[in-house]
């Protein structure tokens, strides 16, 4: 039977691998050998989950929407992962990387982040585990995403803007990449999402796999069966629809729909549709999707999302894309700002830009009543108030 998940390379079909620099393919290599054994020995697993539970608060709850059930004639459950610790599904991530840093023996910890919430969950848990922590943003997220800024220097991080390119993650990225080739001995990079050099698309998706381990006891006990007809998330880098989708990769029967930033149309030049609109190249490490001129440079993304604004997506959701196991959906901005305003206005939840894209797919499905439906809202919309004011009918 064909698997969508990673297989002993690096690889999911022809998307992944790990292309880096010579002074990491030490440190990489360390990693790649050490990752899985020390997240699956019982000791890990024990202070993760006791640290999911009491310092995240999870489970998060699986809500059914009835107002939006009943808006889209199906079932429609919402995945509350905006109401983690710091507001977002990063945590889980950042939670497992700096405990697998620990047990490495780093000292310092860095991070990229566009939206904020990756740097928020990367302060948190630095300053619960009392190491320093030097976080990389570009300088137009600085801007739009002020409240994170401060919330990560409140925490004790470091908040280094970047000036280069367009000053957004692709940025972020570069410039945390460049500091880590300087400091590969003493420093771990907690990457914020399913993207770069193997084993990290590997272990943000099992790390954030909680989500889709939930889904299914959840909708067990709530229709009796533990499975849904279809999943959808928000797909930038791929963190959240990849703990999603996780422990349904292999199954059939559920449908994967996800939704990237269209920004302004994907026939226009401010967009960040990489998997509709890109070509094979490599970024960051990974053969992905993504989108660049004939000659390989990088042509630079557009998103209203600072969480979703940047020019490729991560190995596994290429794969999934191009093998037609899951379908993508281009959202422009303002299709997104309209779902925000829906989901808030018929359930009472302020979502994130970036999971507003997830439920501006809604209009453009035709479900039957029974269909069970699981959307994950990845985080709560405090930090895009200014940009939902800005446009606000």
């Amino acid at each position: 039977m064909e698997t969508y998940s990673v297989d002993t390379e690096g690889f999911y079909g022809q998307f992944g691998g790990a292309y880096i620099p010579e002074i990491l393919y030490k440190t990489v290599e360390n990693l790649r050998h050490e990752y899985l054994q020390v997240i699956q020995s019982p000791d890990f697993k024990q202070e993760y989950h006791q640290l999911l539970r009491d310092y995240v608060g999870r489970p998060s709850p699986l809500y059914l929407a009835r107002r939006m059930s009943e808006r889209y004639n199906c079932r429609l459950y919402l995945k509350r992962e905006d109401l983690n610790h710091t507001g977002a599904h990063k945590i889980n991530n950042a939670l497992g990387q700096i405990l697998l840093a620990r047990r490495m023996g780093k000292t310092r910890i860095i991070a990229e982040t566009g939206a904020g919430q990756h740097g928020v969950a990367t302060a948190t848990v630095c300053a619960l585990m009392n190491m320093p922590c030097r976080v990389y943003m570009g300088a137009l997220d600085v801007e739009r995403q002020h409240v994170n800024v401060e919330r990560m220097r409140m925490l004790g991080a470091e908040v280094y803007p970047v000036q280069s390119g367009n000053k957004t993650l692709k940025d972020a990225t570069n410039e945390a990449i460049r500091d880590w080739c300087c400091h590969p001995a003493d420093t771990f990079y907690i990457i914020g999402s399913t993207v770069g050099p193997h084993p990290y698309p590997d272990l943000v998706a099992r790390l954030q796999s909680v989500i889709s381990q939930e889904i299914k006891t959840q909708l067990l006990e709530q229709t009796g069966r533990d499975w849904p007809d279809y999943l959808m998330a928000c797909v930038g880098g791929g963190s959240n629809a990849a703990g999603t989708i996780y422990h349904y990769l292999d199954d059939e029967r559920v449908r994967i729909i996800l939704g990237e930033a269209g920004g302004h149309g994907i026939d226009t030049p401010e967009t960040a549709a990489s998997l509709n609109i890109g070509s094979i190249g490599i970024l960051h490490g990974s053969r992905i999707k993504v989108m660049q001129t004939e000659d390989g440079q990088i042509i630079e993304p557009y998103s209203i999302s600072a969480g979703l604004d940047y020019p490729g997506t991560g190995p596994m959701h290429c794969n999934l894309y191009e093998t037609g196991r899951a379908r993508v959906i281009p959202i422009n901005d303002d299709e997104a700002l309209e779902a925000a305003f829906e989901l808030t206005r018929l359930e009472g939840i302020i979502p994130a830009l970036e999971s507003a894209h997830a439920l501006a797919m809604l209009p453009k499905m035709n479900f039957k009543p029974d269909d069970v439906v699981v959307l994950t809202v990845s985080g709560r919309g405090d930090k895009d108030l200014g940009t939902y004011l800005k446009h606000k009918s």
